[in-house]
């Protein structure tokens, strides 16, 4: 078979996914080259787009936007990524990996670098969109180098590795200083990202891939699809986004980016319905087996916004910020790690495919268990929590999250690729969704309880905030008093001293929201632990008897 550099290999080296290298046998100091190699792209898919969500508060500022203006930026990112395999996955047949990759990653480090002289939302947007195309570009990079890495019965490894390390990447970003990325107008973050893509690019310019086939791909119509689907889920996001800030019924234009994006994804869903050779299958992926575990997948993934807006969301209101969340993300990234080491020891000890597959509902099933527990512990916070107290809930949500989410998608791999590699696309574009839109509706999901409740628990403590109540008054009192060094007024002694009750209170129910969204969480982890536990049940009960009903007919 030929290769865009003109070499030939056998049948039985040919990778099973479109556009993919050639899987060769290697000797041990490359495999490891490549296992490295594999681990920083990994890493570095989510790492800068990661940098951006968690200081978007403060990064705001300084390009002169609001924070609902700051949050399209992370909608960008978002709908790019998601949708990004439509046209990379063809991209990479049609003008080979280290092609498509070095074009689109030197084109994120020079619009990345752009923002230095050119400040502003259109930069900041723009790099945003290059971001997640270069993500998802560095996520199939990534088990691309992992699949080389690891031979024969250990290939599992690494897929299963490759998809929990955008995961850690995230985690990772908590760790970087502050003030290293905020120096001369946060210049230090707007050299990191086009930094960490050139690395990139060195790194697999030392340690190339094996060929892969090259040859025509795309399609006219293709083009078309990408053209409808992209803006769609661009509005869906900015839905997602939006929503919380300006609040859902408050903004009539949320309703009408609906409006403009639900046709248009029908529109571009019924052109691939009607196309001989169509981008995405819609049939490859509406089996009733791929639909359940595209939704367990879902449910953790909106289960793991306890971490990204809860957990964070509670210290941030405690008065914390990233650079007092060190040692709690580092333990975060150790456990996702572990969590992942743990699943693909599991998945090679599995050995069969029939053998993973009877195993993943198990992993998912201790998954739900250890994020459900994780947000119970945290839903006894209280105004004095710290990162301290969360380290145990953190560690089990992060190894929880890594421990199912690469056998869930090997799993639909092997079901895709059953059925032929072109509903590949259909599945990877499926799985990103899930993962990346499905984030951003945690948070807006979260978000938004959080809101509700605290408004619940305000109207609820405001009904004993009565004169007439002695530890009222008493609270009142020792508020002034905490004042009366610098304010000699008694009025304004008393003023300050209410002021001060009521930010008691706001702290107040701003902790007992967020004791709800835990509770939720953990209800929402333990349902999807009792449809998985059912599921289990179910096809153990099936297995059983179908050798019966076999010997009855």
């Amino acid at each position: 078979m030929s290769t865009e550099e003109g070499y030939w290999f056998s049948p039985e080296e040919r990778h099973v996914l479109p556009g993919a290298p050639f899987k060769l046998s290697h000797p041990l100091r490359r495999s490891v080259a490549y296992a490295g190699v594999g681990i920083a792209t990994g890493i570095a898919s989510t790492f800068g787009n990661s940098l951006i969500s968690v200081n978007l508060v403060n990064l705001s500022g300084s390009l002169g936007l609001d924070l609902t203006e700051a949050n399209w930026l992370l909608a960008i990112y978002y709908a790019m990524i998601a949708t990004a395999n439509l046209t990379l996955v063809k991209a990479r047949v049609q003008f080979g990996i280290p092609n498509a990759t070095f074009s689109l990653l030197a084109a994120y480090a020079f619009i990345g670098l752009l923002q230095i002289p050119f400040s502003g939302f259109l930069t900041a947007a723009m790099t945003r969109a290059i971001c997640g195309l270069s993500a998802g570009m560095l996520i199939a990079l990534s088990l691309f180098y992992l699949v080389q890495a690891f031979p024969g019965k250990l290939a599992a490894l690494g897929p299963v590795i490759g998809l929990a390390l955008p995961q850690i990447g995230t985690a990772l970003a908590r760790l970087v200083p502050v003030d290293v990325l905020a120096a001369n107008g946060w210049y230090g973050l707007h050299l990191i990202e086009p930094a960490v893509a050139l690395g990139v690019i060195v790194l697999i310019a030392l340690v190339p891939l094996p060929p892969s086939e090259v040859g025509k791909a795309f399609e006219k119509l293709d083009f078309v699809t990408v053209a409808l689907a992209v803006p769609a889920m661009l509005l869906i996001c900015g839905v997602l986004a939006e929503g919380r800030l300006r609040w859902w019924t408050d903004a009539p234009v949320l309703g009408w980016m609906l409006a403009a994006a639900i046709p248009m994804l029908a529109l571009a869903a019924l052109l691939e319905a009607h196309r001989s050779r169509p981008l995405f299958r819609l049939g490859g992926i509406a089996g009733a087996e791929m639909l359940r575990i595209a939704s367990v997948t879902l449910l953790v993934r909106l289960a793991l916004a306890e971490q990204t807006y809860g957990s964070v969301g509670l210290l941030t209101f405690g008065g914390l910020d990233n650079d007092q969340l060190h040692s709690l993300f580092a333990l975060v990234a150790l456990a996702m790690g572990l969590g992942a080491i743990a699943a693909a020891l599991a998945a090679v000890a599995a050995g069969t495919p029939a053998a993973l597959s009877r195993l993943v509902p198990w992993l998912a099933l201790v998954a739900a268990l250890m994020i459900s527990a994780g947000a119970l512990i945290d839903s006894s916070a209280t105004s004095v929590t710290r990162a301290p107290q969360l380290f145990l809930s953190q560690t089990l949500i992060g190894f929880g999250t890594t421990l199912f989410v690469g056998p869930g998608l090997l799993i639909g791999f092997m079901r895709v690729v059953s059925k032929g590699p072109e509903h590949f696309v259909s599945w990877i574009v499926l799985f990103s969704v899930t993962q990346n839109v499905g984030g951003l509706a945690g948070s807006a999901l979260l978000g938004s309880y959080q809101f509700i409740q605290a408004r619940s628990h305000a109207v609820a403590l405001s009904r004993d905030l009565v004169a007439s109540n002695p530890l009222v008054v008493q609270r009142l009192q020792s508020g002034a008093d905490a004042v009366a060094g610098t304010v000699g007024d008694p009025t304004l002694r008393a003023a300050e001293g209410a002021a001060i009750l009521g930010q008691q209170m706001t702290a107040q129910v701003n902790v007992l929201a967020f004791n709800d969204v835990f509770r939720l969480l953990a209800i929402m982890a333990l349902l999807t632990a009792a449809y998985v536990f059912y599921l289990i049940v179910r096809n153990e009960r099936r297995n059983r008897l179908l050798p019966e009903v076999r010997a009855q007919t």
